[in-house]
């Protein structure tokens, strides 16, 4: 039996402020009306990467499904841009599930701060001094201490982002599995990371806080004097992006792989 392709009637356009996007927002709005998101079938980004993340996080909780036009800088999560065809495009697309993961931070004064992320979770060190990082996973100490810029944690989705500028692996999008990165490592000098699954808890302790200050980043939300983070994947929720056949993130993420 075949399965039936989604009818998508209402559609939401939302937009970045460049030039390119602002006039393809006018276009497709008057070419396909613009719905309020609340009670839209369809969410259609405009823009770059940036706004796709932004998007979904503004929807994270709104089981709505999201489909990228390309009309920023860079459009890894996004879809070519045209203006005809819309309807049939959203109902030939194929659909990719990716889950947030959760940042839990304790800061210098003992207040917990909660954040999610799509792409990672990035500690850097706020001063000259290298910082000074415990990680545990799943409570069990795996390196009693990393001297380095930094650390990020990325899920499948992200793992193409800054985790691959700092050297980590890129991961299929549908592996369950979590990259755990070095940021300029001192010392291990020659540790690069790991992978982990993505049921895993990561534990990162700052040690020597006061003299060697850390930051803690989950994509873009940051909290500075970190104590300790726990980092995990958020299961409970499931956000639904929208790609063109033979455009879709499993291939882009294939694909770059072999690239230059």
């Amino acid at each position: 039996m075949s399965r039936k392709a989604p009818i998508f009637e209402k559609i939401a356009f939302v937009a970045s402020q460049t030039p390119e996007a602002r006039e393809a927002y006018g276009q497709l709005e008057k070419r396909y009306g613009n719905s309020d998101p609340a009670k839209a079938d369809v969410i259609v980004a405009l823009g770059g990467d940036g706004l796709m993340l932004q998007t979904l996080h503004k929807f994270m909780n709104s089981g709505k499904p999201i489909y990228g036009m390309h009309r920023g800088t860079v459009g890894f999560l996004m879809n070519e841009f045209a203006l005809d065809g819309l309807v049939k495009r959203l109902a030939a697309a194929h659909r990719t599930v990716i889950h947030p993961l959760v940042m839990r931070a304790r800061d210098a004064q003992g207040r917990m701060h909660e954040h999610r992320a799509i792409n990672e979770v990035s500690l850097f060190r706020q001063s000259a001094q290298a910082a000074h990082l415990r990680i545990l996973i799943d409570g069990q100490e795996r390196l009693a201490e990393l001297v380095s810029d930094g650390v990020l944690v990325a899920t499948p989705a992200g793992s193409t982002a800054y985790n691959l500028s700092a050297q980590g692996p890129i991961i299929p999008i549908n592996a369950p599995l979590l990259a755990l990165t070095a940021i300029s490592p001192f010392r291990p000098r020659r540790w690069r990371g790991a992978l982990l699954p993505d049921k895993a808890k990561v534990t990162i302790e700052v040690q020597d806080a006061e003299k060697r200050p850390v930051a803690a980043v989950a994509d873009h939300d940051e909290v500075r004097s970190v104590r300790s983070v726990d980092i995990g994947m958020d299961h409970s929720i499931s956000l639904n992006m929208l790609f063109d056949p033979g455009h879709n993130l499993d291939e882009r993420i294939l694909s770059e792989q072999f690239g230059f």
